[in-house]
């Protein structure tokens, strides 16, 4: 995978040097990440009343190329907390020979919960040290300890100081699976005993949401015995190169007269674009103001889908002043009158949204340009086939967005390159995973979905090993645990996940 750095959208540029580096960036791609909570505090008591410091920052030695030791180390960055941490007392008949003739080691204590929030910097996500999160509950639950890890390549944990794509060759998935696997076997965490919590005595639970929820099923596949048990929340574990279907829950549970007015403006873009009609296409890029200024049409098509991106940000607590409800109540109330289900039409919704787009939108846009240019592809939402309806335009397609790898890395890349997607789901399983102890987690209005085993019309096995639990929530929001406070099918796919790691935990060692 490949990393491109965060870009301002706007600054003290011209409208079309905003426009490009808007665009031609394309900071509206949004990749998998794990929801924030609130961190409730930065310290507590850990055994024998020992203040625990969640803030902390503790580093560890990680390789830069797991196929190559030699080239050394870098500081990969970790947080940690046992406040629920209990060393372990084992029965004599613990210790006792198995048929193979070898000796299972009793665990010194109770599990080490290991997360990692993926393509992020970690600092800020120290809540998932606590029981405000499903990691700290199965470790309240298990007497267990937690730990978040820096991801490679983000915040201060990177292998070189240089985003170069010869640095980048050490950013792939195989590289951030390893770095899981070598931290868990070789790290001494900074507490009374966490030097003796190795996955050969303790249990590890790799526990993951998003981008990392799929690393915990890719890990789990391709590095068995290390961690074990799972816990993957939307995770994503099919690489899919044509990623339209992440606008399916959207459009479907977006407020209706906003999906109808939005799908008249994608109708009539990519009508005049078919048609050539490129008087029409400047008028309409005109309605937009700063957008005027793109010379593609791909650009200005891939620019409207930024107000969709913000559905991924929304949650069961979320409030009307989310963005995107912000977005949708631009186009539909109209002198304090909101639209019926097949909304205002199309001249209301052209003329609405591109006032706000010109007066709100682009104040508050920051985006993330992040091309996934050699392996998952997943990232690229692009528009539906023919036949399907679109709140995304049609123009867009992989190509768009292999392009832009040539236009980020030229002496990597001489011509645009399609993703390995086929050889990762081949290495790690993809839709196909079939490990023990790995428990889903998904959610009916996660944009991601269609890229976890809940995708429409796989109908995976839902198994007592491997178990498969949908909310009616969004995004990751079963790792939260005030969202089960709101909505109950949360709470089932909470207890449910405690439930099987009890079970799964207490049966370690027999």
């Amino acid at each position: 995978m490949a990393y491109y750095g965060r870009i301002r959208l706007f600054t003290m540029l011209s409208l079309l040097g905003i426009a490009n580096a808007a665009i031609q960036n394309t900071l509206f791609q949004r990749r998998p990440l794990v929801p924030q909570a609130p961190i409730p505090y930065q310290e507590t008591y850990g055994p024998n009343g020992v203040t625990v410091n969640i803030s902390t920052v503790y580093y560890f030695d990680q390789l830069i190329d797991h196929s190559n030791p030699s080239l050394g180390t870098f500081q990969q960055r970790y947080w940690t907390s046992n406040e629920f941490y209990q060393t372990g007392v084992c029965p004599e008949s613990f210790n006792m020979s198995l048929d193979s003739g070898l000796t299972k080691l009793c665990p010194v204590g109770g599990p080490v919960i290991l997360m990692t929030p993926g393509e992020v910097n970690a600092d800020g996500y120290q809540s998932y040290l606590t029981n405000e999160t499903v990691n700290g509950m199965i470790a309240q639950q298990q007497n267990g300890a937690t730990v978040v890890v820096e991801h490679r390549f983000f915040g201060f944990s990177n292998p070189y100081d240089n985003l170069t794509s010869q640095s980048l060759e050490v950013h792939t998935v195989e590289q951030a699976v390893q770095d899981l696997v070598y931290f868990a076997q070789n790290v001494d965490l900074p507490w009374q005993g966490g030097d003796s919590v190795k996955p050969d005595k303790t249990p590890w639970v790799l526990v993951g949401g998003s981008y990392s929820g799929a690393l915990t099923s890719w890990t789990m596949v391709s590095q068995p015995g290390v961690f074990y048990a799972g816990y993957a929340s939307s995770g994503v574990v099919e690489a899919i190169t044509d990623y339209y279907g992440y606008y399916t829950p959207i459009r479907e549970y977006m407020p209706q007269n906003c999906s109808a007015d939005v799908e008249a403006v994608i109708s009539f873009l990519d009508g005049l674009y078919g048609s050539n009609n490129q008087t029409g296409i400047q008028a309409l890029k005109e309605a937009f103001g700063v957008l005027g200024a793109l010379a593609h049409t791909d650009d200005f098509a891939a620019a409207l889908q930024g107000n969709l991106f913000n559905w991924v940000d929304l949650q069961p607590y979320s409030g009307g002043g989310q963005l995107f409800f912000e977005f949708c109540d631009a186009l539909e109330v109209k002198d304090g009158i909101s639209a019926g289900t097949s909304g205002w039409g199309l001249d209301h919704a052209i003329e609405a949204w591109g006032n706000y787009w010109n007066t709100t939108y682009y104040s508050y846009v920051c985006g993330t340009a992040d091309a996934e240019c050699n392996e998952v592809g997943y990232y690229y939402q692009n528009g539906p086939p023919e036949g399907q309806p679109a709140i995304v335009s049609r123009i867009l397609q992989p190509v768009y967005q292999e392009r832009l790898c040539v236009n980020y890395f030229p002496d990597k890349f001489s011509t645009p390159l399609t993703p390995a997607a086929n050889a990762i789901n081949a290495k790690y399983g993809g839709w196909n995973v079939n490990v023990d102890r790995l428990f889903f987690a998904n959610a009916l209005r996660d944009p991601w979905r269609e890229a976890t085993v809940s995708a429409d019309g796989l109908n995976k096995e839902n198994t007592t090993t491997q178990p498969i639990y949908e909310s009616d929530g969004f995004h990751c929001s079963d790792l939260l645990i005030y969202n089960g406070v709101i909505d109950a099918t949360i709470l089932t796919v909470q207890e449910a996940g405690l439930a099987y790691m009890k079970e799964w935990l207490e049966a370690y060692g027999s």
